[in-house]
């Protein structure tokens, strides 16, 4: 079961693209999007990851952060985001920690990948509660974007 709306967010490590560890407690203090992608590299989460990019300027304006989160190897992840050109942090949840602990892990993602998280969007308040949450069944939907920033807009 998915964290849900109302909840503290779980404190997890996770490890950026110099392999340092980051703690999701960490990111408190501002309102956070967390969007948790199966794979970098692939399709729709290309397509993802370069939306959230491209809607940067409008979380940023609302003193927003958006932090992207896979169970990619650091290394995967800093390619991914120097090909695409994201700014915003990519963090390895290879140790599917965090993926755990928000209910997103996908033990078997269509049949052929074991240990990936399920494409999901958790919105936080400065705090760390939990304000908004997506989850999607299907690994080719993307998120709702409008819904998503929406739920930033009510934290300002």
């Amino acid at each position: 079961m998915s964290v849900m709306v109302g909840q503290q967010a779980p404190d997890a490590v996770l490890v950026n693209g110099e392999r340092k560890a980051v703690r999701i407690s960490e990111l408190r203090g501002k309102p956070t999007v967390l969007a948790f992608f199966p794979a970098a590299f692939t399709g729709t989460c290309t397509r993802e990851m370069c939306r959230f990019r491209d809607d940067l300027s409008r979380f940023n304006s609302l003193r927003a952060q958006v932090v992207g989160i896979s169970a990619d190897t650091p290394f995967v992840l800093g390619e991914f985001a120097k090909q695409h050109q994201l700014t915003f942090p990519l963090l390895s949840d290879f140790n599917h920690q965090a993926m755990r602990a928000f209910g997103v892990y996908d033990e078997n993602f269509l049949g052929l990948l074991d240990g990936i998280a399920r494409r999901s969007v958790f919105v936080l308040d400065r705090d760390g509660k939990v304000v908004y949450t997506w989850l999607s069944d299907a690994p080719g939907q993307e998120p709702p974007y409008d819904a998503v920033q929406a739920a930033v807009e009510k934290l300002s």
